[in-house]
């Protein structure tokens, strides 16, 4: 019998050899990171993912409309709805007075030529802009697509007019200047058959869905590898139509840019606001106090139309001033700030578009250390001898105003000061004058 078959318990270990004691010993010490955490397609597991914190960063992006509404360049990008979809009278006279009858909107396919688009071009304006992040449109309502989708024949760039990838062009230039590449994606097109044939069904199929908006979406992320997707075009149908949760799910697991993509809150009628990465809410969105979510201002330099139009007036043209303002308001309330502008058919930037664009990076260069990368302060706004809108980052208060004071003295009520507080102003190299009065006693 052996002596520990007498209630003397196991026999002992027998020792380790040295090297392997070791091995164990070192793989018990050094634990790898702990596996990624894994999204669920549903909306509470998605609007737990922190917002990559580059795009907050970011604070100043350009908004790019542009496709085949850009050939008519009358009225607005919705062109095409307004004549055939709403039948508009002002839109069949346009029509009948310009072109032939039959004219059909697929024949304005042809007449987008981008014959003078020049990404790089494009590229350098934006960085003189200020710009941190660009937007382009992939794909509008229209459903033409700036690029050669697959799943979009003979109704793309590469077959129909440019014969050019547009997107591809763009962002490889916008990568040389290190500016982050966001994209503009319709999940709805207006006249799309299997589209309209889901509306007829009560949006209980998913026929377009599953042969034209998610094999679109998959490919615009694996193709370009986009930091930023601009969801559009959801408000006719719940998320669940759109099958928006399965690919978020994907987008956030597996996708080449898992890590840093962001994205916006249109997402289906539901979503708006609610769900998503950051918020849009609307078109032009502008919150009356600091919201507690990370928010975006979408607006354009021509306040009629986010595409380019030839009826364009001056009068329908934001003014520096006003754009300037926007920017610093939002940014004050925590948001980023998109502004748009809408090139020609050939692909040229108009120069009042340009003149504006350049006139933000002018009082970026100089300002924008109060912009970027800031953060709200614990008030935003004091309105005084003129309003002043302010912004911090880290122990350094920012104190915007947009008028000059009229005795030329800047009263500020907020800020606290102490014995080592210094007062500068962004552009001067001198501290200002500066003095703190005793608060009036009853």
């Amino acid at each position: 019998m052996k002596p520990w078959a007498v209630g003397l318990g196991p026999p002992p270990p027998l020792p380790l050899p040295l090297p392997l004691l070791l091995l164990l010993l070192g793989a018990a010490l050094v634990r790898g990171p702990p596996p990624p955490r894994r999204y669920t397609p549903d909306w509470q597991s998605l609007d737990s993912r922190p917002l990559p914190d580059w795009f907050d960063k970011a604070k100043f992006g350009v908004f790019v409309h542009w496709g085949v509404f850009a050939v008519p360049a009358w009225g607005s990008e919705w062109f095409w709805w307004h004549w055939k979809g709403e039948g508009l009278p002002q839109y069949e006279q346009f029509m009948s007075e310009n072109y032939p009858p039959g004219f059909s909107y697929a024949d304005f396919g042809p007449q987008f030529t981008a014959r003078f688009f020049h990404p790089d071009t494009w590229a350098d304006l934006f960085q003189a802009a200020g710009a941190r992040y660009v937007v382009l449109t992939t794909k509008h309502h229209e459903g033409f697509t700036n690029w050669p989708s697959s799943v979009s024949w003979n109704w793309n760039s590469n077959d129909v007019g440019p014969h050019r990838d547009l997107v591809g062009e763009l962002g490889r230039a916008l990568r040389k200047r290190n500016i982050r590449y966001g994209l503009y994606h319709s999940l709805l097109e207006w006249f799309h058959p299997l589209y309209l044939l889901d509306k007829k069904n009560n949006f209980k199929t998913q026929f377009f869905v599953r042969a034209k908006t998610m094999p679109e979406l998959y490919d615009l992320v694996n193709r370009y590898e986009p930091d930023l997707i601009w969801s559009d075009g959801e408000w006719e149908c719940p998320d669940t139509y759109w099958n928006s949760t399965e690919f978020l799910s994907w987008l956030y697991n597996d996708s080449p840019v898992k890590d840093h993509v962001v994205v916006n809150d249109r997402w289906g009628q539901n979503c708006s606001c609610h769900h998503g990465g950051y918020y849009n809410c609307q078109d032009k969105y502008k919150p009356e106090s600091l919201p507690d979510h990370k928010w975006e201002m979408c607006t354009s330099i021509d306040k009629v139309s986010w595409g380019y139009r030839r009826n364009m007036v001056m009068s329908d043209v934001a003014s520096e001033c006003e754009i300037i303002s926007e920017l610093v308001q939002t940014v004050s309330l925590g948001g980023n700030y998109l502004l748009n502008i809408g090139p020609t058919k050939d692909g040229l930037i108009v120069p009042i578009f340009q003149e504006r664009l350049l006139s933000i990076g002018k009082w970026l260069s100089i300002n924008g250390e109060a912009i970027y990368a800031s953060k709200p302060w614990r008030v935003q706004l004091e309105k005084n001898t003129t309003s002043v809108w302010y912004t911090s980052r880290g122990m350094t208060v920012y104190a915007i105003f947009l008028r000059w004071p009229e005795n030329g003295v800047l009263s500020l009520k907020s800020p606290v000061t102490t014995s080592t507080t210094q007062i500068t102003m962004l552009g001067i190299q001198k501290d200002l004058k500066w003095s703190t009065e005793p608060e009036d006693k009853e």
